[in-house]
């Protein structure tokens, strides 16, 4: 049995006080049965991990840099991330690839820079509303994990994996628990066929997860947890969404 797995991404959110309020909230509502985790802006790693301190609450990140280090103006480490008590690191998301323009490969080589540090990357893949609309669901995610599985080979195994339907990210849209879970079926069976541990990994789902869909979503016998956005920036409803992966 795969113990559930809940991340809070904050992503260009918080300030001190707003973060300190949402922290408390948590310690309040926990612990919880599932490994509960926040990715938070790189700015208040320090702070919130000492916030953190005592508490089964996983610090991570929201990005790190394909480099080891050098003349990266701007780039943070797997290194720094390390040296701050990091454990998980976002990496693919789709807001990185849509914005940023990241690609496959630069996805898998930022996995491959933080597992070197220790820090767990969280990859992300997904398929956009027209690539759904015109079947390409299944042919994008397997392209998307086929480079991070060239690129990692016998370490992919290490790896937290996140199914995020770029239509339903932000935007009050969900998969349905059958849609996802077919999506998560194909992500685990391409995993299977690349390494043993393929039954052990967590695949989480992210897009739109609430207090109130959060139980149907993590019934499905592929769906191991959830990457939280907007949700996790509210403690009552992130509790609530972290009770439900049990």
């Amino acid at each position: 049995m795969r113990k559930k797995l809940v991340v809070g991404n904050w992503k260009m959110h918080g300030s001190r006080a707003a973060n300190a309020a949402l922290l408390s909230g948590l310690k309040e509502l926990g612990p919880w049965s599932a490994d509960v985790a926040v990715c938070v802006p790189f700015p208040y790693l320090a702070e919130t991990a000492l916030a953190l301190t005592g508490q089964a609450v996983g610090l991570g990140a929201q990005d790190c840099s394909a480099f080891e280090q050098g003349a990266y103006t701007g780039e943070v480490s797997s290194a720094m991330l390390a040296d701050l008590g990091c454990r998980y690191v976002i990496v693919g998301h789709s807001e990185r690839r849509a914005y940023h323009h990241e690609s496959d490969q630069l996805v898998a080589d930022k996995a491959k820079a933080a597992l070197a540090h220790g820090v767990t990357p969280i990859v992300c893949v997904g398929e956009t509303l027209a690539e759904r609309e015109a079947g390409q669901t299944e042919a994008v995610v397997k392209r998307q994990l086929a480079a991070v599985i060239h690129t990692l080979t016998h370490c992919i195994g290490e790896i937290v994996l996140a199914y995020e339907p770029v239509w339903a990210i932000g935007t009050g849209l969900t998969a349905t628990p059958e849609q996802a879970q077919a999506v998560h079926a194909v992500l685990r069976k391409q995993l299977h066929a690349a390494t043993q541990k393929s039954d052990a990994m967590r695949i989480l789902y992210g897009g739109s997860v609430k207090p109130d869909n959060a139980l149907q979503l993590f019934a499905q016998p592929d769906i191991d947890g959830g990457l939280i956005g907007g949700a996790a920036l509210k403690a009552a409803d992130f509790a609530a969404i972290c009770r439900a992966a049990h």
